[in-house]
């Protein structure tokens, strides 16, 4: 019978005899944990020998003995020599001392775990008979998978802890454009603060004792202000919760993140960010645009169509080596076409406007900047869109990727 503990090795003896392929793979494993390693080998293959000079180890270039055991909390023996490594076990039972022995680990009295982790939870795999690594590997794997996507349930059940702020960046949609991160941090909050877009579904996905507050903005309408958002985050951090605020695309791109991280920063707040898929890029991709594309446009520029049209877009717009990407700009389009024809944009300058990107319902009208009030009209083009001006937004360029995508190119 195996009984599993988590044991602290920092700060903490730990005697490694040997100093070939085993102790390699093993010995970066106990450094993280903080242990103080000293090792005892007549050689060391290449591997070690340079983990124990950048960590400044202490290596004894002799056989192990059986005195070597001192006062060392752990000892792991990977020898390569039964003989020898069952005598250092040995010794280690007289001492008192647990001992992985690497030759033959059901006569150690410890074992190492195949393990994985998500943030500050730790899960380790070990066989209770026998010694199986390659089946413990696999196991630890397949519970590694299901920690990164989220569904394997991570929030913490006991109060106390100090609350946190994150900002994740959830893309444009699909929870599974998601990072890694994102999934792990959402998995192990106790309040979400959530926006109108972006992957809503995976709220849908969380404990039912998560608290879900919907702070979404749509066009016009913003009934929680961007002050009352801060106050929100900020209180409930301070009653010890792990917070997330999730937003679509990118925190830092047109959703006021920064502000956010300021309001956290100045009320001594613990707050990360977690970037996203900025809508930006990742929707003119889904309608097979590229905003950069060689010998076409090497270069963008963003804008918020919900700001004064500026001369720095018009020159953008003007430009034909460079991409304009409008977000928030269905409303103001009229205006931006306007400004642009009259500081002497070719109206043949190609135009898309990508509707719900990466969502069943993504449309994308192609037309051009002289007619592009008249198409979005005539399409009935409605947020969320986004709307790409420049050589990059021709049906022609990429073909066949709008065919392949699925695009519902008009």
């Amino acid at each position: 019978m195996t009984t599993m503990l988590g044991v602290s090795l920092a700060g903490r003896d730990v005697l490694m005899v040997g100093g070939g392929a085993v102790t390699a793979r093993r010995l970066q494993r106990f450094l993280d944990d903080g242990a103080i390693v000293r090792i005892v080998s007549p050689e060391l293959s290449d591997e070690v020998r340079l983990l124990a000079t950048t960590h400044r180890l202490v290596w004894d270039p002799r056989p192990a003995r059986a005195d070597d055991v001192g006062d060392a909390w752990l000892v792991h023996t990977a020898t390569g020599d039964a003989q020898t490594d069952a005598a250092i076990a040995a010794a280690c039972e007289r001492a008192k001392t647990l001992c992985i022995n690497a030759s033959d680990g059901a006569h150690g009295s410890a074992r190492l775990t195949a393990q994985t982790r998500s943030g500050d939870v730790l899960v380790g795999v070990v066989s209770d008979a026998g010694v199986d690594p390659r089946r413990a590997g696999r196991l630890r794997d397949a519970i590694a998978a299901l920690l990164r996507e989220g569904r394997l349930p991570l929030r913490r059940r006991r109060a106390g802890a100090a609350g946190r702020v994150d900002l994740v960046g959830g893309g444009p949609g699909p929870v599974d454009l998601m990072t890694v991160r994102a999934r792990r941090l959402l998995a192990e909050a106790d309040v979400v603060v959530a926006d109108r877009l972006g992957p809503t579904d995976v709220v849908g996905e969380l404990d039912p004792e998560v608290e879900i507050i919907d702070v979404g903005k749509r066009p016009g309408h913003h009934p929680v202000p961007q002050e009352e958002i801060n106050r929100i985050l900020v209180a409930h951090a301070r009653a010890g919760r792990r917070v997330v605020r999730l937003k679509g695309g990118d925190p830092f791109v047109y959703g006021r993140g920064g502000e956010e991280v300021a309001a956290c920063l100045a009320a001594g707040i613990p707050v990360d960010v977690v970037p996203g898929l900025t809508s930006a890029v990742s929707v003119p991709q889904a309608a097979g645009i590229p905003v950069t594309h060689r010998g076409t446009a090497a270069s963008v520029h963003v804008v918020n169509g919900q700001a004064p049209t500026t001369a720095a877009t018009v020159a953008a717009i003007a430009d034909p080596t460079v991409t304009t990407v409008v977000l928030m700009g269905v409303a103001a389009l009229p205006r931006l076409v306007q400004t642009a024809l009259a500081a002497g944009v070719p109206r043949d300058r190609p135009v898309a406007i990508v509707e719900s990107g990466h969502t069943p319902a993504q449309r994308t009208t192609r037309t051009t900047l002289g007619d592009a009030v008249a198409a979005a009209g005539a399409a009935g083009v409605a947020n969320p869109a986004v709307i790409v001006i420049g050589d990059v937004a021709r049906a022609d360029l990429l073909l066949p990727a709008p065919e392949l995508i699925g695009d519902a190119t008009r």
